[in-house]
């Protein structure tokens, strides 16, 4: 059985050994998945020396039925609808118009506080690794991968600490490169991977994207 991750930093330099072909390359970047994907992301960013941001998803859920998705928004104003779900539900064209507007308002919430005033960089023609801290059904991640694609980056490396095999597989279909660090079977949970799987906040986020500001490669250009 692996050994357990101490936390999310120690997680983050234990998967940037396994991306070292990445590193000090201008065309890469590295987007975490708030909250927890951040501290790892924070890790790989550095020690790849590349520049790090954050890629937002918001799932759309049905209403009254909230924990089941009918499509996501995303970070660069990327909206997808599950247009055979909204249809086999009949969903109106109204109601999925105000989910969106709802979740679209969290979304740019969490945008100003993670990253102020800043737009999100430009991804054309780059390499983006996009950091969770780990996966289970792998559907956030999915939903990112999807949303990423119609920014036309060159490659999309999808990289973990700790994921189940199989999730792992279903995801080489959407990324042109998966990255698990450890794929533990039984898997079970994430959490139950960590030392210390505490819940990472809002201003550790903001921190932390401050610091790869000064500390790490700088940014690449803000979307035109």
């Amino acid at each position: 059985m692996p050994a357990r991750f101490r936390n999310r930093t120690d997680a983050g330099r234990r998967l940037a050994t396994v991306l070292s072909p990445y590193a000090d390359r201008a065309d890469v970047l590295v987007l975490a998945l708030p909250r927890g994907g951040v501290p790892v992301a924070f890790e790989v960013a550095r020690t790849l020396n590349v520049p790090l941001d954050v890629f937002i998803v918001r799932k759309l859920g049905v209403p009254g039925h909230e924990e089941f998705a009918m499509g996501a928004i995303a970070s660069g104003g990327v909206r997808l609808v599950d247009e055979a779900v909204v249809r086999e539900l009949r969903i109106g064209a109204r109601e999925v118009e105000l989910v969106a507007q709802a979740e679209q308002e969290e979304l740019e919430r969490r945008e100003r506080q993670y990253r102020g005033a800043r737009p999100l960089p430009d991804i054309a023609g780059r390499t983006v690794i996009v950091v969770d801290d780990g996966l289970a059904t792998g559907a956030s991640m999915r939903v990112a991968v999807a949303a990423l694609r119609q920014e036309h980056p060159a490659r999309i490396v999808v990289a973990v600490p700790i994921a189940p095999p199989e999730t792992c597989d279903m995801l080489r279909a959407d990324a042109d490169d998966v990255v698990c660090a450890v794929t533990p079977e039984p898997f079970y949970a994430v959490g139950l991977w960590y030392e210390d799987f505490e819940q990472t906040t809002d201003d550790e986020v903001h921190h932390l994207l401050e610091r790869a500001r000064h500390e790490v490669a700088p940014a690449p250009l803000p979307r035109r």
